[in-house]
């Protein structure tokens, strides 16, 4: 009783404006009886003191009756809408990590030393660093020079991007430069592109210029985050652009960090630990809900509101005609009472017959293959008297067994599962006992239980075929003592029974043997080749191994086709 009266004072309502519906039911009532007032062609007839002794009141009243349920009915439907709940239930809150778009600085000053052994290893080095250690969220790469380019997309399989870094360099790029402003414009169009409405951009670089600050400010402005990580040293270094001009670069600490104070983020150079990733806060990104970052569980109302269907969808009966309401009743009583076939109703018949197939399997798996075969009889497909055949066969039905399979062969012609069990029954039929045994082998084989084949798969998969029966093998050894008249019947019984049983499995091993000097479908094909197909299997060969292994060659073809591209569509000016 606490527990009713707890959960009764818990009681309240999810979506508590639906019950301004309720301000319309008696609105609808008297639109409706007025209407029906009117729609009365006595009234224009006989004078109103005079229709209540004129019409019948029944009618009046039953009206009056389906009114009431209909308002009863709209009633339970508006509460229904408006959500009672009265109990809580957990459920798992979405871990929503903010995405990553990394823009990586691939210009000439990328190829400076003062980062040993250069900026563009200690880039490449980091990057795989914050790969492999960040905690979740998608993650793409971008590398920039003159323009920016997408070397991987948004992605939450860091180990796919990584697999580009190797091959990253300056030669990759199409346009010498250092248009960071691209570069966050670009990762930004990732992220909106993929529905994101916050993310991160961090920008590897030795400086940042007004362009890149108002870029910087644009994005955040758009709700991503922009930080910067510093490529370089103070002192700087010399390098050698692509023209053959010799300029010296050096780390713009301060640039950096008004590019990251204008993207709202934050600025770190970089070191040899994690001290800067972990400054910047990529390796554990910020999730768009504060109790998601601890993987905790929250509780929610539930909507009790389908307790309220059963009782409406009984006042919808009495909207039938009449007596309708009241078999319908009966029906649900009677319902319950039958067997649940419920689901067979709803099944089409081809997914009967695959339910009927799959029990057919389990009870063939399970060794009961009179029940096996009692299902597979059911369907008249060659699938069906296939396994029929091998359960048949499993039972020691040796002729109705090869009857199933002539079947599944009329159905299907040249069926090669269907032939070869075939052939390996009948090659078993052929091993017979001595003749003073043979009636007592024709019982066994029609009602035994012993296992006279092993098809190599199961019914209804048809991946490896039964083999036939291994030439040489021996036949079963006459048992003398069988045919003497002096013996005990049940002996003789146990001894044909042993026979049988020997019997059958030297023809499952046999069965289970593989054919010797069968060749790949691969040099079976080159065996059947004329010379000249030879001849250009063989230069094709040839030309494959001669292909160099450029891994950077992919990207810069791409890079090259994309920025010939905005040239001509004039996506991107300077």
């Amino acid at each position: 009783m606490s527990e009713w009266l707890s959960a009764f004072s818990q009681l309240h309502l999810l979506r508590p404006h639906w019950l301004w519906a309720l301000l319309a039911l008696p609105v609808l009532a008297v639109w409706w009886r007025a209407r029906r007032r009117r729609a009365n062609a006595w009234r224009d007839a006989v004078d109103p003191h005079l229709l209540p002794h004129l019409l019948e009141s029944g009618q009046d009243r039953r009206t009056r009756y389906g009114l009431w349920l209909a308002m009863l009915g709209g009633a339970l439907a508006v509460l229904a809408l408006a959500g009672p709940s009265w109990r809580q239930t957990e459920q798992a809150l979405w871990q929503s990590r903010a995405p990553l778009v990394i823009a990586l600085d691939l210009s000439s000053a990328a190829l400076a030393a003062d980062l040993p052994p250069s900026r563009l290893a200690q880039a490449r080095a980091k990057i795989a660093a914050l790969l492999r250690e960040r905690d979740g969220g998608q993650v793409g790469l971008v590398a920039y020079a003159g323009d920016a380019f997408t070397v991987a997309p948004l992605t939450d399989d860091a180990a796919n991007v990584a697999l580009f870094l190797d091959a990253l360099s300056p030669d990759v790029m199409p346009v010498d430069g250092q248009r960071g402003d691209r570069a966050i414009a670009w990762s930004a169009r990732l992220l909106r592109r993929a529905g994101f409405e916050r993310g991160d951009i961090l920008l590897l670089s030795d400086h940042s210029d007004a362009r890149t600050r108002a870029a910087a400010a644009e994005a955040a402005g758009e709700g991503y985050r922009v930080s910067a990580l510093g490529l370089g040293s103070v002192a700087g270094a010399a390098i050698r652009r692509g023209d053959g001009s010799i300029v010296g670069v050096k780390l713009d600490p301060g640039s950096l960090r008004d590019l990251a104070a204008a993207g709202g983020g934050a600025y770190a150079a970089v070191t040899g630990g994690d001290e800067d990733l972990q400054a910047l806060g990529v390796l554990k990104p910020k999730p768009t809900d504060a109790t998601a970052a601890k993987g905790e569980k929250g509780r929610i109302w539930q909507d009790e509101g389908y307790w309220l269907l059963p009782p409406l969808l009984l006042l919808a009966l009495f909207a039938f005609r009449r007596r309708g309401a009241l078999a319908v009743l009966l029906l649900c009583v009677w319902w319950p009472l039958q067997p649940a076939r419920a689901a067979d109703l709803w099944q089409r018949p081809d997914q009967v017959e695959h339910k009927r197939m799959q029990e057919g399997s389990r009870a063939y798996r399970g060794g009961d293959y009179p029940r096996a075969a009692q299902l597979f009889r059911g369907s008249d497909t060659a699938d069906a008297h296939y396994n029929l055949g091998n359960a048949l066969a499993k039972a020691g039905q040796y002729p109705q067994a090869i009857a199933a399979y002539d079947r599944a062969l009329r159905l299907q012609p040249g069926m090669p599962d269907a032939l070869a069990n075939k052939r390996a029954v009948e090659a078993a039929m052929k091993r017979k006992l001595p003749p003073q045994d043979k009636s007592k082998q024709n019982q066994s084989s029609q009602g035994g239980k012993g296992q006279p084949q092993q098809p190599q798969q199961d019914p209804q998969q048809g991946q490896q075929k039964p083999q036939k029966p291994a030439p040489g093998q021996q036949k079963p050894e006459r048992d003398e003592s069988a045919s003497k008249p002096e013996q005990d019947p049940a002996a003789a019984a146990k001894a044909q029974e042993q026979a049988d049983r020997a019997q059958r499995e030297r023809m499952q091993r046999a069965l289970q043997q593989r054919p010797r000097g069968e060749q790949p479908p691969q040099a079976r094909a080159r065996g059947k080749e004329t010379p000249q197909q030879r001849e250009i299997r063989i230069a094709n060969e040839a030309w494959l191994k001669r292909v160099p292994d450029d891994p950077g060659g992919l990207l810069r073809e791409k890079f090259r086709i994309e920025h010939e591209r905005r040239q001509v569509l004039g996506e991107q000016g300077d």
